[in-house]
């Protein structure tokens, strides 16, 4: 009989490479997300650089002793994915890589167990149960880490009040007590070494708020803010977008628009519900299945609604953006043809073509390979269809392609949380995915889009679904004066493409091989209606 063993080491550093900060804001952020999910609305952190410790204590419900026992297992968890923050049970391990040993004590009821744990070598993590030191009050959990290093910035006060504030920014702003109510109905207060951090109390003058709702609610689905600044916002410019109150994403690049001054606006978003569409490591979300279509939606509703407010104050990227779009745009007509044929060719392009039954293929923004399961993308359609009319150059929001007959549905079922529809919220709105909404086909592919970067080499970059072609590099400019953006764009989307579809080794092939296809591809285009009716008659 044999045994599968696990080097835990190894498995633990790997799953801290997961995380784009630094190891020790990465154990911070796990063990704030583990308080939080506990339903805690007050939690004490302190830090003894004696020790060298930092301890954690916080006022939710505590654990059992058989959680208590589970909670020393790898990817071992009781939570629901969608309920709270963490779902795995795998990100405050890596209080093990930073410590000599982790104390947890857990106070539930009548239960009242603390356990001591450490990594004594690449395979082994034992634990074992110690009398509770008694950090804890009547219910809730503490967790001490004993620091390896004791020059450890988890023993920096201002350390630790920067993390938690950049990655719980709306449990530190007043303006969305509202929305966090229905999870915190306390609110969440923090102390670092016996301080309560302050809470500001109104958003600066001059923001715009952002208020988002799905399928007729009454309450918004999501809300926040955008801020315009004279000066340079600093390191981090960009619409950062929450759930629960954990910051997942910042910047443009994520919501597929773009300011006529990037680096000048700020904002934040909270939704709730994007928590069921978390990633394991909570800084993205996913992309495909149900998750995905709902990801999508909200995606959609947000760039519709900040696009709004940049349009009136005039920021959105304009001017000349239909010049902008007239020049992408028939050109993302060859490429959508050309991933097509090489689809089969590069099988890592898989991630842009969805294969249909019968053999079609259409482009879909859905990543990964596998069965897909039915209608999340179908419900995805529905409910874009349903929103307020796109901004022409929003990514995501072009022209439907194909023609299929719009079903009909009943009408709407008025429920109790549900506004009625002459007293609807002004746009943007939009239906969440709903098996019985309205059908229309909606182009979810890989769209192409203009964007300065003077500072930047690269021709062009992939985000998402979306190649971004720098129209600041030379060589763009060169091609615009002499006519030749096509080729340009063209040989800027291979580029952008290759480091996707093949090894590097293999990126010449594939670039050469795509621009072959798109030379073909002008003769595979189909003449005017017109024409193919005159040949006809």
């Amino acid at each position: 009989m044999g045994e599968t063993r696990v080097d835990l080491l190894h498995l633990l550093e790997d799953l801290a490479d997961a995380y784009p900060g630094a190891l020790e804001e990465t154990v911070l952020t796990e063990m704030v997300a583990n308080s939080l999910d506990s339903g805690a609305s007050v939690i004490s952190l302190l830090s003894d650089p004696a020790g060298p410790t930092l301890t954690m204590v916080d006022d939710g419900i505590g654990m059992r002793r058989a959680e208590l026992r589970r909670f020393h297992d790898v990817a071992a968890s009781v939570k629901t994915r969608g309920d709270g923050i963490g779902f795995a049970g795998v990100g405050i391990k890596l209080g093990l890589l930073v410590s000599a040993d982790v104390l947890t004590e857990s106070r539930r009821g009548k239960d009242h167990f603390a356990t001591i744990w450490a990594l004594s070598s690449r395979k082994r993590a034992p634990w074992t149960w110690t009398p509770p030191p008694g950090m804890v009050g009547e219910h809730g959990t503490a967790v001490r880490l004993r620091l390896d290093n004791a020059l450890s910035p988890l023993l920096d006060p201002g350390f630790l009040e920067t993390a938690i504030r950049r990655h719980f920014a709306p449990l530190f702003d007043a303006f969305f007590d509202e929305i966090l109510r229905a999870h915190y109905p306390e609110g969440v207060r923090f102390a670092i070494n016996g301080q309560t951090l302050a809470k500001s109390g109104a958003i600066a003058p001059g923001a715009a708020p952002v208020t988002v709702r799905l399928a007729r609610k009454r309450k918004p689905s999501a809300l926040g803010y955008l801020l315009r600044e004279e000066a340079p916002a600093g390191d981090e410019p960009g619409i950062a977008i929450s759930t629960f109150g954990k910051v997942i994403k910042r910047g443009w690049d994520w919501l597929g628009v773009t300011p006529s001054a990037p680096g000048q606006i700020t904002g934040l978003i909270e939704a709730p519900a994007l928590a069921s569409c978390l990633t394991l490591n909570k800084i993205d979300f996913v992309r495909a299945g149900p998750r995905g279509a709902t990801y999508l939606a909200y995606r959609k509703a947000l760039q519709e609604a900040v696009s709004s407010q940049l349009a009136e104050w005039g920021d959105l990227r304009g001017g000349d953006d239909g010049r902008r779009r007239r020049a992408t745009r028939p050109v993302e007509r060859d490429v959508e043809q050309v991933l097509l044929d090489l689809a089969d060719q590069f099988p890592m392009l898989a991630m842009l073509v969805e294969r249909r039954a019968g053999g079609r293929k259409r482009l879909s923004t859905a990543v990964g390979d596998g069965p897909r399961e039915p209608g999340p993308m179908d419900l995805f359609s529905a409910s874009t269809a349903l929103a307020a009319p796109a901004l022409e150059g929003d990514v995501g929001q072009e022209a439907s392609s194909g023609d299929q007959p719009a079903s009909t549905t009943e009408p709407p079922v008025q429920e109790p949380d549900q506004e009625p529809l002459e007293a609807a919220p002004p746009s943007p709105k939009i239906e969440l995915p709903s098996r019985k909404a309205a059908r229309r086909p909606t182009k979810l592919g890989l769209t192409i889009q203009l964007d300065s970067r003077p500072e930047d080499p690269e021709l062009g970059r992939l985000v998402e679904t979306t190649v971004w072609i720098n129209d600041a590099h030379p060589a763009y400019r060169r091609a615009a004066a002499s006519r030749s953006e096509g080729y340009h764009i063209a040989l800027s989307v291979a580029m952008a493409l290759a480091g996707l579809a093949v090894e590097p080794s293999q990126e010449h092939a594939f670039v050469t091989a795509f621009l072959a296809r798109w030379g073909e591809s002008v003769y595979h285009r189909r003449a005017p209606r017109g024409k193919r009716s005159r040949k006809r008659a």
